[in-house]
């Protein structure tokens, strides 16, 4: 009877129920390879410890992401963590009472946060005036020139010099037409890689005050002379089909990626595509710059997202959301997200362990979006942060558009494009002036 009850007993402890763990919602915009690296970050966190489970969830674009988030935060039921893309900072820093910034989020959680620790480039970028870290920089990202090394060989190319410069590449789209080559050189996120990241590697502004860093009151400076003469090369190569358009955000991206297009402006982050699907010779390369503009190459600006955290939550999920990014921050963890997708590398320690690794040396090129990053920046070059940038860059595509299909001349199209955006900076302007 004695023994009946003991196995009875231990039966009973068996089947009691594991102690109930806190979910922690995370709203993400990766699919595809990055979304397989986004769920594997999860599924290791979530082996790491037995209090908190992650659960990303796939929200489809940034713009949807960041749509469906502001409306689930209106109703009471946001996420936990909420990856939104670069353009977003400003409107996320104005959404006052709706965000907990990253650094007060690591301090009440316990956990050692030193934002010295991150890149100084990424980390800026996300930093509040006052020194505060206000969203975690997650997949950040720089645009680097790719090109197929295949394709340079075919047209009589050196396939171990990707061209430097944009008359370079001009000549480069040349011989790759005349090796019989449909799509010589395409780009993604026009306004990101072609005005952006332009005017920074140029160290001439995109907006005035620093490019929105220094107040609300910023406004587009995108349609000087030497804005105008780039997109109007821009557009004579497109008249001779040597640069050839393929859509907004990153349409272009699958283009490269298939072998269609043998040169490309884009993320960074296209290298895990790349190395997973690509079947050619591949090669990186800086992003091309005219060699007669004083103080060029500067360095290019941030891309990709962060991830902010939403009010409203409970100080045992806040901690679990803390413990969550202080892994993320481990050094071998950051590395090996940094190798495994071509983001930049988030902290100090993790590039320096991926350097020490001999990467950079087995992967040529791998360290191009560092190295432009890294630089020192200048007020003209830290970035650009405005808002209802997303509206900007919309604006942006369309009048760019317009030029590409030849029914627009460059100044006509930029200086439309720099009217129509300050409208969109004053509305911003006046709905955040408390």
């Amino acid at each position: 009877m004695k023994l009946k009850f003991a196995a009875v007993a231990m039966a009973a402890a068996f089947t009691l129920p594991a102690v109930a763990q806190t979910e922690i919602q995370w709203w993400h915009s990766m699919g595809g390879a990055l979304g397989e690296w986004v769920n594997d970050l999860a599924k290791d966190f979530n082996a790491s410890q037995k209090d908190y489970r992650i659960v990303p969830t796939f929200k489809g674009s940034y713009d949807e992401s960041m749509t469906a988030a502001i409306a689930a935060f209106r109703s009471g039921n946001a996420p936990h963590i909420l990856q939104v893309f670069e353009v977003g900072t400003a409107t996320m820093m104005a959404a006052k009472g709706a965000v907990v910034p990253v650094g007060k989020v690591m301090q009440d959680a316990g956990v050692k946060f030193d934002s010295d620790a991150y890149v100084p480039a990424v980390a800026g970028y996300y930093t509040a005036p006052n020194g505060q870290m206000l969203s975690f920089p997650f997949n950040s990202s720089t645009p680097v020139f790719h090109y197929n090394k295949d394709a340079f060989k075919a047209a009589g190319l050196d396939p171990e010099k990707p061209p430097t410069t944009w008359p370079e590449v001009a000549l480069a789209a040349a011989k790759l037409k005349a090796s019989g080559h449909k799509c010589p050189f395409t780009t993604a996120w026009v306004s990101w890689t072609q005005l952006e990241s332009f005017s920074a590697w140029h160290n001439v502004l995109y907006a005035t005050k620093n490019n929105g860093f220094g107040g609300l009151d910023a406004r587009l400076a995108f349609n000087s002379p030497l804005h105008v003469r780039h997109i109007d090369n821009l557009a004579n190569m497109a008249k001779n089909g040597l640069f050839v358009y393929k859509g907004r955000g990153n349409a272009a991206d699958a283009t490269f990626v298939s072998g269609e297009c043998a040169m490309f402006t884009g993320t960074s982050a296209v290298y895990g595509n790349v190395k997973r699907n690509g079947k050619f010779g591949y090669g990186i390369g800086t992003l091309p710059y005219y060699p007669d503009v004083p103080g060029a190459p500067q360095n290019t600006v941030i891309g990709g997202a962060s991830l902010w955290v939403m009010s409203g939550k409970k100080p045992d999920e806040y901690k679990g959301v803390g413990q969550f990014f202080a892994y993320l921050s481990q050094p071998e963890v950051a590395a090996k997200s940094h190798q495994r997708t071509g983001y930049l590398p988030v902290t100090k320690a993790s590039f320096e362990i991926t350097d020490k690794s001999g990467f950079y040396k087995q992967n040529p090129g791998t360290d191009v979006s560092v190295t432009q990053m890294i630089r020192k920046t200048t007020d003209k070059s830290r970035g650009v942060r405005l808002g209802n940038f997303v509206q900007i860059r919309a604006i942006v595509d369309e009048e760019m558009e317009q030029v590409w299909r030849g029914a627009k001349q460059p100044k006509e199209a930029l200086d439309a494009a720099v009217q129509r955006g300050n409208e969109q900076l004053e509305r911003f302007q006046k709905a955040n002036k408390g």
